[in-house]
């Protein structure tokens, strides 16, 4: 890992090269995006049983054969064994109490003048909602994006997940039974996003899609940005520890880890305020890093992209993690509490030595579809108000048409808009 001192003039020129992730769409893929989205939306299921047999080897005569039922989730639950049935409930009840809280409400107050103003909230009709599938089975995507969208209201919710060569994941099929999901197919890539978007024979459109995929997935979901809702464009997994040095060595190696395994290209970072803890973390990487299945991932994305920071103390550290905008920020030190208000960018922050980012990953209650890329400076983590959208209230009076008519009347004139001007005027009084 690269080992970095914020005494070093060069520091916050090594720390922006460190964070610089390309962003910027692949050329090649979104060509290829292009064409699929476009075949998809012209053919609507013929394509993506063309594509579903050319990408995830499963030929099927119809879409029938690529959709799964209630009756197909409900036997998946009931294959699980009780403990697994036992913890995705524990994690999906505490997924839904927390984002219970999330809820908006409608409002109106009436004003001076008697108009009456106010917001009305409604959740959306229909959401999709993507869940990567092949090399990895993501049953806590499934409950984080479906439970807040089945708290929001929202009356249809569609699953798509990818099955290669037709392997069905139970645990995947069982958290969609429990978390409500209305329809799944096992459609993946950027054609189960163009379906979504904008419909197919079998598949119905859809307002908003989340979730998170490959770079195709990610490639589509920028492509049909306004004709459906997006969450976000993911990019790479990232955790940042601040360490005081009363956190057991060990733990902190392995919170490292919990974020490198993703991919070769996640990103773990650990600021602590004391070089020999560096040193004790450094030789818990070492020792423990031999002992992982997925050491080789690691060890590439602890070396590509990973970084132990020495800073001056703690105030420093908060300011670093500021700049940095982490994805999962843990306050691994004493009284968390009184350095958490010094935090202003972060998709979520785990407080204390014992709150470990896995625990958010699965169970803790808030969402893990958190910002990356820097992107926690002005994006919040998904959540109800992603599956809700407001409409505003106006009811004018007439004393208040009079009242706010004179003071359009003269805004309008002023931008030379006469029949805006006209409009406020008919309603003056006489």
């Amino acid at each position: 890992m690269k080992e970095m001192n914020t005494q070093d003039e060069q520091f916050w020129t090594q720390l922006t090269e460190l964070l610089a992730f390309e962003t910027a769409q692949d050329p090649k893929i979104d060509e290829t995006v292009a064409q699929i989205c476009a075949h998809v939306k012209d053919k609507g299921d013929a394509a993506l049983l063309e594509y579903t047999a050319r990408f995830d080897g499963l030929t099927a005569n119809s879409m029938a054969e690529l959709t799964i039922t209630q009756e197909e989730l409900k036997a998946a639950f009931d294959r699980l064994e009780p403990k697994l049935q036992q913890a995705l409930k524990t994690a999906a009840e505490r997924v839904k109490s927390y984002h219970e809280r999330q809820k908006q409400t409608s409002w109106t107050y009436t004003d001076e003048t008697g108009t009456l103003l106010g917001q009305q909230v409604t959740p959306l009709d229909k959401v999709g909602i993507y869940v990567p599938g092949g090399k990895a089975a993501y049953p806590s995507s499934v409950l984080m994006n479906a439970m807040p969208a089945q708290v929001a209201g929202v009356t249809e919710i569609i699953m798509v997940v990818p099955t290669p060569k037709g392997e069905r994941n139970d645990l995947v099929l069982a958290a969609a039974y429990i978390s409500g999901v209305t329809k799944v197919f096992t459609i993946g890539g950027a054609q189960a996003v163009a379906a979504l978007a904008y419909g197919t024979q079998t598949i119905t459109q859809v307002d908003k899609i989340t979730g998170p995929g490959n770079a195709y997935v990610a490639a589509a979901k920028r492509r049909v940005f306004g004709v459906v809702g997006i969450d976000m464009v993911a990019g790479p997994s990232e955790i940042l520890v601040i360490a005081d040095g009363s956190t057991p060595a060990d733990w902190v190696a392995m919170d490292l880890f919990s974020q490198a395994e993703h991919d070769e290209i996640a990103q773990s970072i650990l600021i602590a305020t004391s070089q020999d803890y560096l040193n004790e973390v450094k030789q818990s990487i070492a020792k423990l890093l031999p002992t992982m299945p997925r050491k080789d991932i690691i060890e590439a994305s602890l070396s590509n992209r990973g970084a132990l920071i020495l800073a001056n103390n703690l105030e420093q550290a908060c300011e670093i993690a500021n700049y940095i905008a982490p994805e999962h920020l843990e306050l691994s030190v004493e009284e968390p509490e009184k350095w958490t208000p010094k935090i202003k960018h972060a998709g979520a922050i785990f407080m204390g030595r014992f709150t470990s980012e896995s625990l958010g990953d699965y169970c803790a209650g808030p969402n893990h579809v958190l910002p990356t890329s820097r992107t926690a400076r002005f994006a919040s983590p998904l959540g109800v108000y992603d599956f809700q959208k407001r409409s505003s209230l106006i009811q004018v009076s007439e004393e208040g048409a009079h009242i706010l008519g004179e003071v359009a009347q003269l805004l309008a004139t002023g931008e030379g808009l006469h029949a805006h001007a006209c409009s406020a005027h008919f309603r003056l009084k006489k």
